[in-house]
C-alpha cells in the first residue's frame, strides 16, 4: 500500500514544482497539499474504502483547483498592471493536472461503486462542465452498467443534441432507450420534445434566411391580434403596393396558404408516430396522455385540432371510469375558456357551467366517493377566492348560486352513500364558513350518528361546534351544557383507542381541566383505555398528558399519585416511563432529595420490561453520572454490557 501511495505522490512532483515556480503556492502550502493528498491516498487504498472517501478527495481537489485559478487571475492582473500589457499566462502542467486528477478519482469511484447512479451522474456533470473530451467514454460506460435507467438515456441524448449538435446520434440513443425501457413515461415525452425542438430549430433557420415565417410554438397572443385586426379592418388603409382581391384577400397570402408547410406537416407525423407508440407501450398511463396533450396545446402543428380531438377521444375511451380523468377534463374546460375568452367576471358563470356539466356526466358514469371528493374540492377552490374578495360586501348572485349548488352536491353524496370522512368534514365546515352555526350543529350530530360514527375527525369537529354553541351567549356554560358535552365525549372516547383519538383527548382534558368532577371521570376512562389498549411506545401518551395537567393544577405530589396509578396497569408504555423519569430528574437537579430515589425506581421498573432498550440504559447511566456517584454509574454501565444482546449498541454508552 505504501509503495503505491508513494508512487502516486511522486507523479505529482512536476505539478507541484510548477505551482511553486509560478508563485501560485508557497513551499509551506505545497507541503500541506502533499500531506492532505497522502492522507486521502491512504484512505482510498484501504481494503474497503467508503464512497465518502472518494467524494471528500474530489471536494478537496475541486477547492484546490478553484483557488489555483483565482490566484492565477490575480497574478495575471498584477503583471499586466506592471508591464502595461494584458497578456495571459501561458498554460502549463498545473493547469491540467487538477482536472485530470479529479477525473481519475471519479473513475476509481464509479468502478468501485458501479451501482451508484447518483455518483455516475456527478461524474458526467463534471465532464460536461470541464469539457475535457471524456464524456463519450463515460456515457458508454454508464449505459453499459445502467441500461434500465431512463435518465441515463435522456442525459446522453441531451448531450449529443445540445453539445455535439448531432441529432442523428441523439435520436438513435432515444430509440435504443425506448427499446430497453419501453414503459418509461419520461423517455417518451422527452423523445417527442427533442424531435419537435429539432423541427422548430430548422424552421427558425428558414425564418432567419427569409424563406419562411412563424414558429412551431403556439402563441395565443398572435391569434388574438389577428382576430382584432379582422374585426377592425376598416380602420386600416392599404399601402400603395398592396392589392386586394374582391373578397379582401391578397394574392400573396392566398399563395402562402396554399403552399404546404413542410415543418408543420412533419411535426404532426412525428407526434402521431410517437403518440401511437407510447399508447401501445403504456395503454393505462393517464399521466402520459395528459403530458402529450399539453405538448399538442403548446405547439402549432398542421391539423393540431384534429390531433387534439383524437387524444381527448382516446382518453375518454380508455379512462372513462377513472375519476382523475374527469377532474382533469373539468379543469381543462375552465382553462380553455380563460385562454380563449380572457378572465373577466362576465364569463365566470359560463366557465363554471362547462366544468359542472363534466362533473355531472362523471357522476353518471362513475358514481363514487372519489368523484364527489374531486367535485366538491373543485367547487370550493372556485368559490373560496370570490368569498375573500367580497368579505365586506354581499356575494355576487352567481357565487351564491354555486354555494347552493355545492350544498346540493353534498346532499347528493349523502343520499348516494358516498360520504367519506373528508367530504363530511368539508360539508360541516362549509356551514361554519357561511356563519350557519345551528345548521352545522344539526348536520354534525346527524353524520356522527350514521356510518361515520367512529370518525375521530368528525367527532372532533362536532365537539368544537357544540362548545361554540354553548359558549356563544355566555363564556361560562351551564351545568346541563357541560353534562351534554361530557356525554358526547364519553360516547366516542370509550369506542376509540387513545392513540387514535389524541386530539379528542387533548380537547377534553383542556375543557374539563377546572371541572374536578368531570376531570376525575375522564381519568377513569383513560385508565380503562390504557388497560385495554396499552400505553404508547412512542409518540403520544395519554397518561403523560394527564400527569402534565395534574402538575399544573395540583402540584408534584398529586402528579406522583397519578403516575403510580397508571404504572400499576399491565402495559403502561415506554413513553410514560420516560416522561416520569424526566420529571423526577428535573426535580432532582434542583435539590429534591426524594426525586433521585424515585427516578431509580422508575428506571428499574422500566428495565424490567424494556431491558434491551439502549436509549433507556443510556439515560440511566447519564442520570447516575450527573446526579449519582461514580460507583453507581459504573454499576449501571456494566449491567448494561451484560444485559444488552446487541454488541454494537454498547458504543452508545460511554466507557466509564
Amino acid at each position: 500500500m505504501a509503495d503505491v501511495v508513494q508512487y502516486r505522490l511522486e507523479r505529482m512532483v512536476d505539478e507541484l514544482d510548477d505551482l511553486e515556480r509560478r508563485g501560485l503556492f508557497t513551499r509551506h502550502e505545497i507541503s500541506e497539499i502533499v500531506k492532505q493528498r497522502r492522507k486521502f491516498e491512504y484512505r482510498l487504498k484501504r481494503p474497503s474504502p467508503l464512497k465518502q472517501d472518494y467524494l471528500a478527495y474530489i471536494e478537496y481537489e475541486s477547492q484546490l483547483d478553484a483557488l489555483r485559478r483565482l490566484r492565477k487571475k490575480s497574478i495575471g492582473r498584477d503583471e499586466g498592471r506592471e508591464r502595461r500589457v494584458s497578456k495571459k499566462m501561458k498554460k502549463s502542467v498545473s493547469d491540467f493536472s487538477g482536472v485530470a486528477r479529479i477525473l481519475e478519482i471519479y473513475r476509481l469511484a464509479v468502478m468501485r461503486f458501479k451501482g451508484d447512479i447518483e455518483l455516475w451522474f456527478k461524474y458526467m456533470e463534471f465532464c460536461r462542465q470541464r469539457k475535457n473530451g471524456r464524456m463519450k467514454k463515460v456515457l458508454a460506460q454508464v449505459i453499459r452498467f445502467h441500461p434500465k435507467v431512463p435518465g441515463v438515456w435522456i442525459y446522453a441524448a441531451a448531450w449529443e443534441f445540445d453539445h455535439n449538435l448531432n441529432v442523428t446520434a441523439a435520436r438513435a440513443l432515444m430509440q435504443n432507450g425506448l427499446r430497453v425501457c419501453p414503459t418509461s413515461e419520461e423517455l417518451w415525452v422527452e423523445y417527442l420534445r427533442m424531435e419537435l425542438t429539432y423541427l422548430n430549430k430548422l424552421k427558425a433557420r428558414k425564418v432567419a434566411l427569409g424563406e419562411d415565417k412563424g414558429t412551431l410554438v403556439r402563441d395565443h397572443r398572435d391569434a388574438d391580434e389577428k382576430r382584432w385586426i379582422n374585426e377592425n379592418k376598416g380602420l386600416f388603409m392599404p399601402l400603395d403596393g398592396e392589392v386586394e382581391n374582391t373578397d379582401g384577400s391578397q394574392p400573396e397570402n392566398m399563395e402562402s396558404q396554399k403552399s404546404v408547410d413542410l415543418f408543420r406537416e412533419q411535426g404532426l407525423r412525428v407526434l402521431q408516430t410517437i403518440y401511437s407508440g407510447a399508447v401501445e407501450a403504456l395503454p393505462s398511463s393517464f399521466n402520459l396522455r395528459q403530458r402529450f396533450f399539453e405538448i399538442v396545446e403548446a405547439t402549432n402543428l398542421a391539423q393540431s385540432d384534429d390531433m387534439h380531438d383524437k387524444i381527448l377521444s382516446d382518453m375518454q375511451r380508455d379512462f372513462l371510469v377513472d375519476p382523475k380523468y374527469w377532474d382533469w377534463l373539468a379543469r381543462l374546460k375552465m382553462t380553455d375558456s380563460v385562454s380563449k375568452d380572457g378572465t373577466s367576471e362576465d364569463i365566470v358563470p359560463s366557465q363554471m357551467q362547462k366544468a359542472i356539466q363534466v362533473y355531472e356526466e362523471a357522476l353518471k358514469n362513475v358514481p363514487s366517493s372519489m368523484i364527489f371528493d374531486l367535485y366538491t374540492k373543485f367547487l370550493m377552490d372556485m368559490i373560496a377566492p370570490k368569498k375573500e374578495e367580497t368579505r365586506d360586501s354581499e356575494l355576487p348572485s352567481h357565487v351564491e348560486h354555486y354555494i347552493s349548488h355545492l350544498l346540493t352536491v353534498y346532499e347528493k353524496a349523502e343520499a348516494m352513500g358516498c360520504l367519506t370522512e373528508d367530504i363530511a368534514h368539508r360539508y360541516v365546515t362549509l356551514y361554519l364558513q357561511l356563519g350557519k352555526l345551528d345548521e352545522a350543529r344539526k348536520l354534525a350530530a346527524k353524520l356522527c350518528s350514521g356510518k361515520l360514527s367512529d370518525s375521530v375527525q368528525l367527532w372532533l369537529l362536532r365537539i368544537s361546534v357544540e362548545i361554540r354553541c354553548v359558549t356563544r351567549n355566555s363564556f361560562s356554560p351551564s351545568k346541563a351544557d357541560i353534562l351534554s358535552i361530557f356525554e358526547l365525549l364519553k360516547c366516542i372516547l370509550t369506542k376509540v383507542s387513545a392513540l387514535e383519538s389524541e386530539s379528542l383527548w387533548l380537547m377534553a382534558l383542556k375543557f374539563f381541566m377546572n371541572q374536578k368532577h368531570y376531570f376525575d371521570k375522564l381519568v377513569e376512562i383513560a385508565l380503562i383505555s390504557v388497560a385495554k389498549d396499552g400505553g404508547g411506545e412512542s409518540g403520544f401518551s395519554l397518561p403523560s398528558a394527564i400527569i402534565n395537567l395534574v402538575i399544573q393544577k395540583d402540584g408534584i405530589q398529586q402528579a406522583r399519585e397519578m403516575y403510580k396509578r397508571f404504572l400499576a396497569l399491565p402495559r403502561p408504555g415506554l413513553v410514560l416511563y420516560q416522561n416520569c423519569i424526566e420529571l423526577e430528574n428535573n426535580l432532582a437537579s434542583v435539590g429534591d432529595k426524594d426525586s433521585l430515589v424515585n427516578a431509580r425506581k422508575l428506571f428499574e421498573s422500566a428495565l424490567a420490561t424494556y431491558d434491551q432498550n439502549t436509549s433507556l440504559w443510556r439515560d440511566y447511566y447519564s442520570t447516575e453520572t450527573k446526579l449519582g456517584t461514580s460507583e453507581t454509574a459504573t454499576a449501571v454501565y456494566w449491567r448494561a454490557r451484560k444485559t444488552l444482546k446487541d454488541s454494537t449498541a454498547l458504543t452508545a454508552l460511554p466507557d466509564s
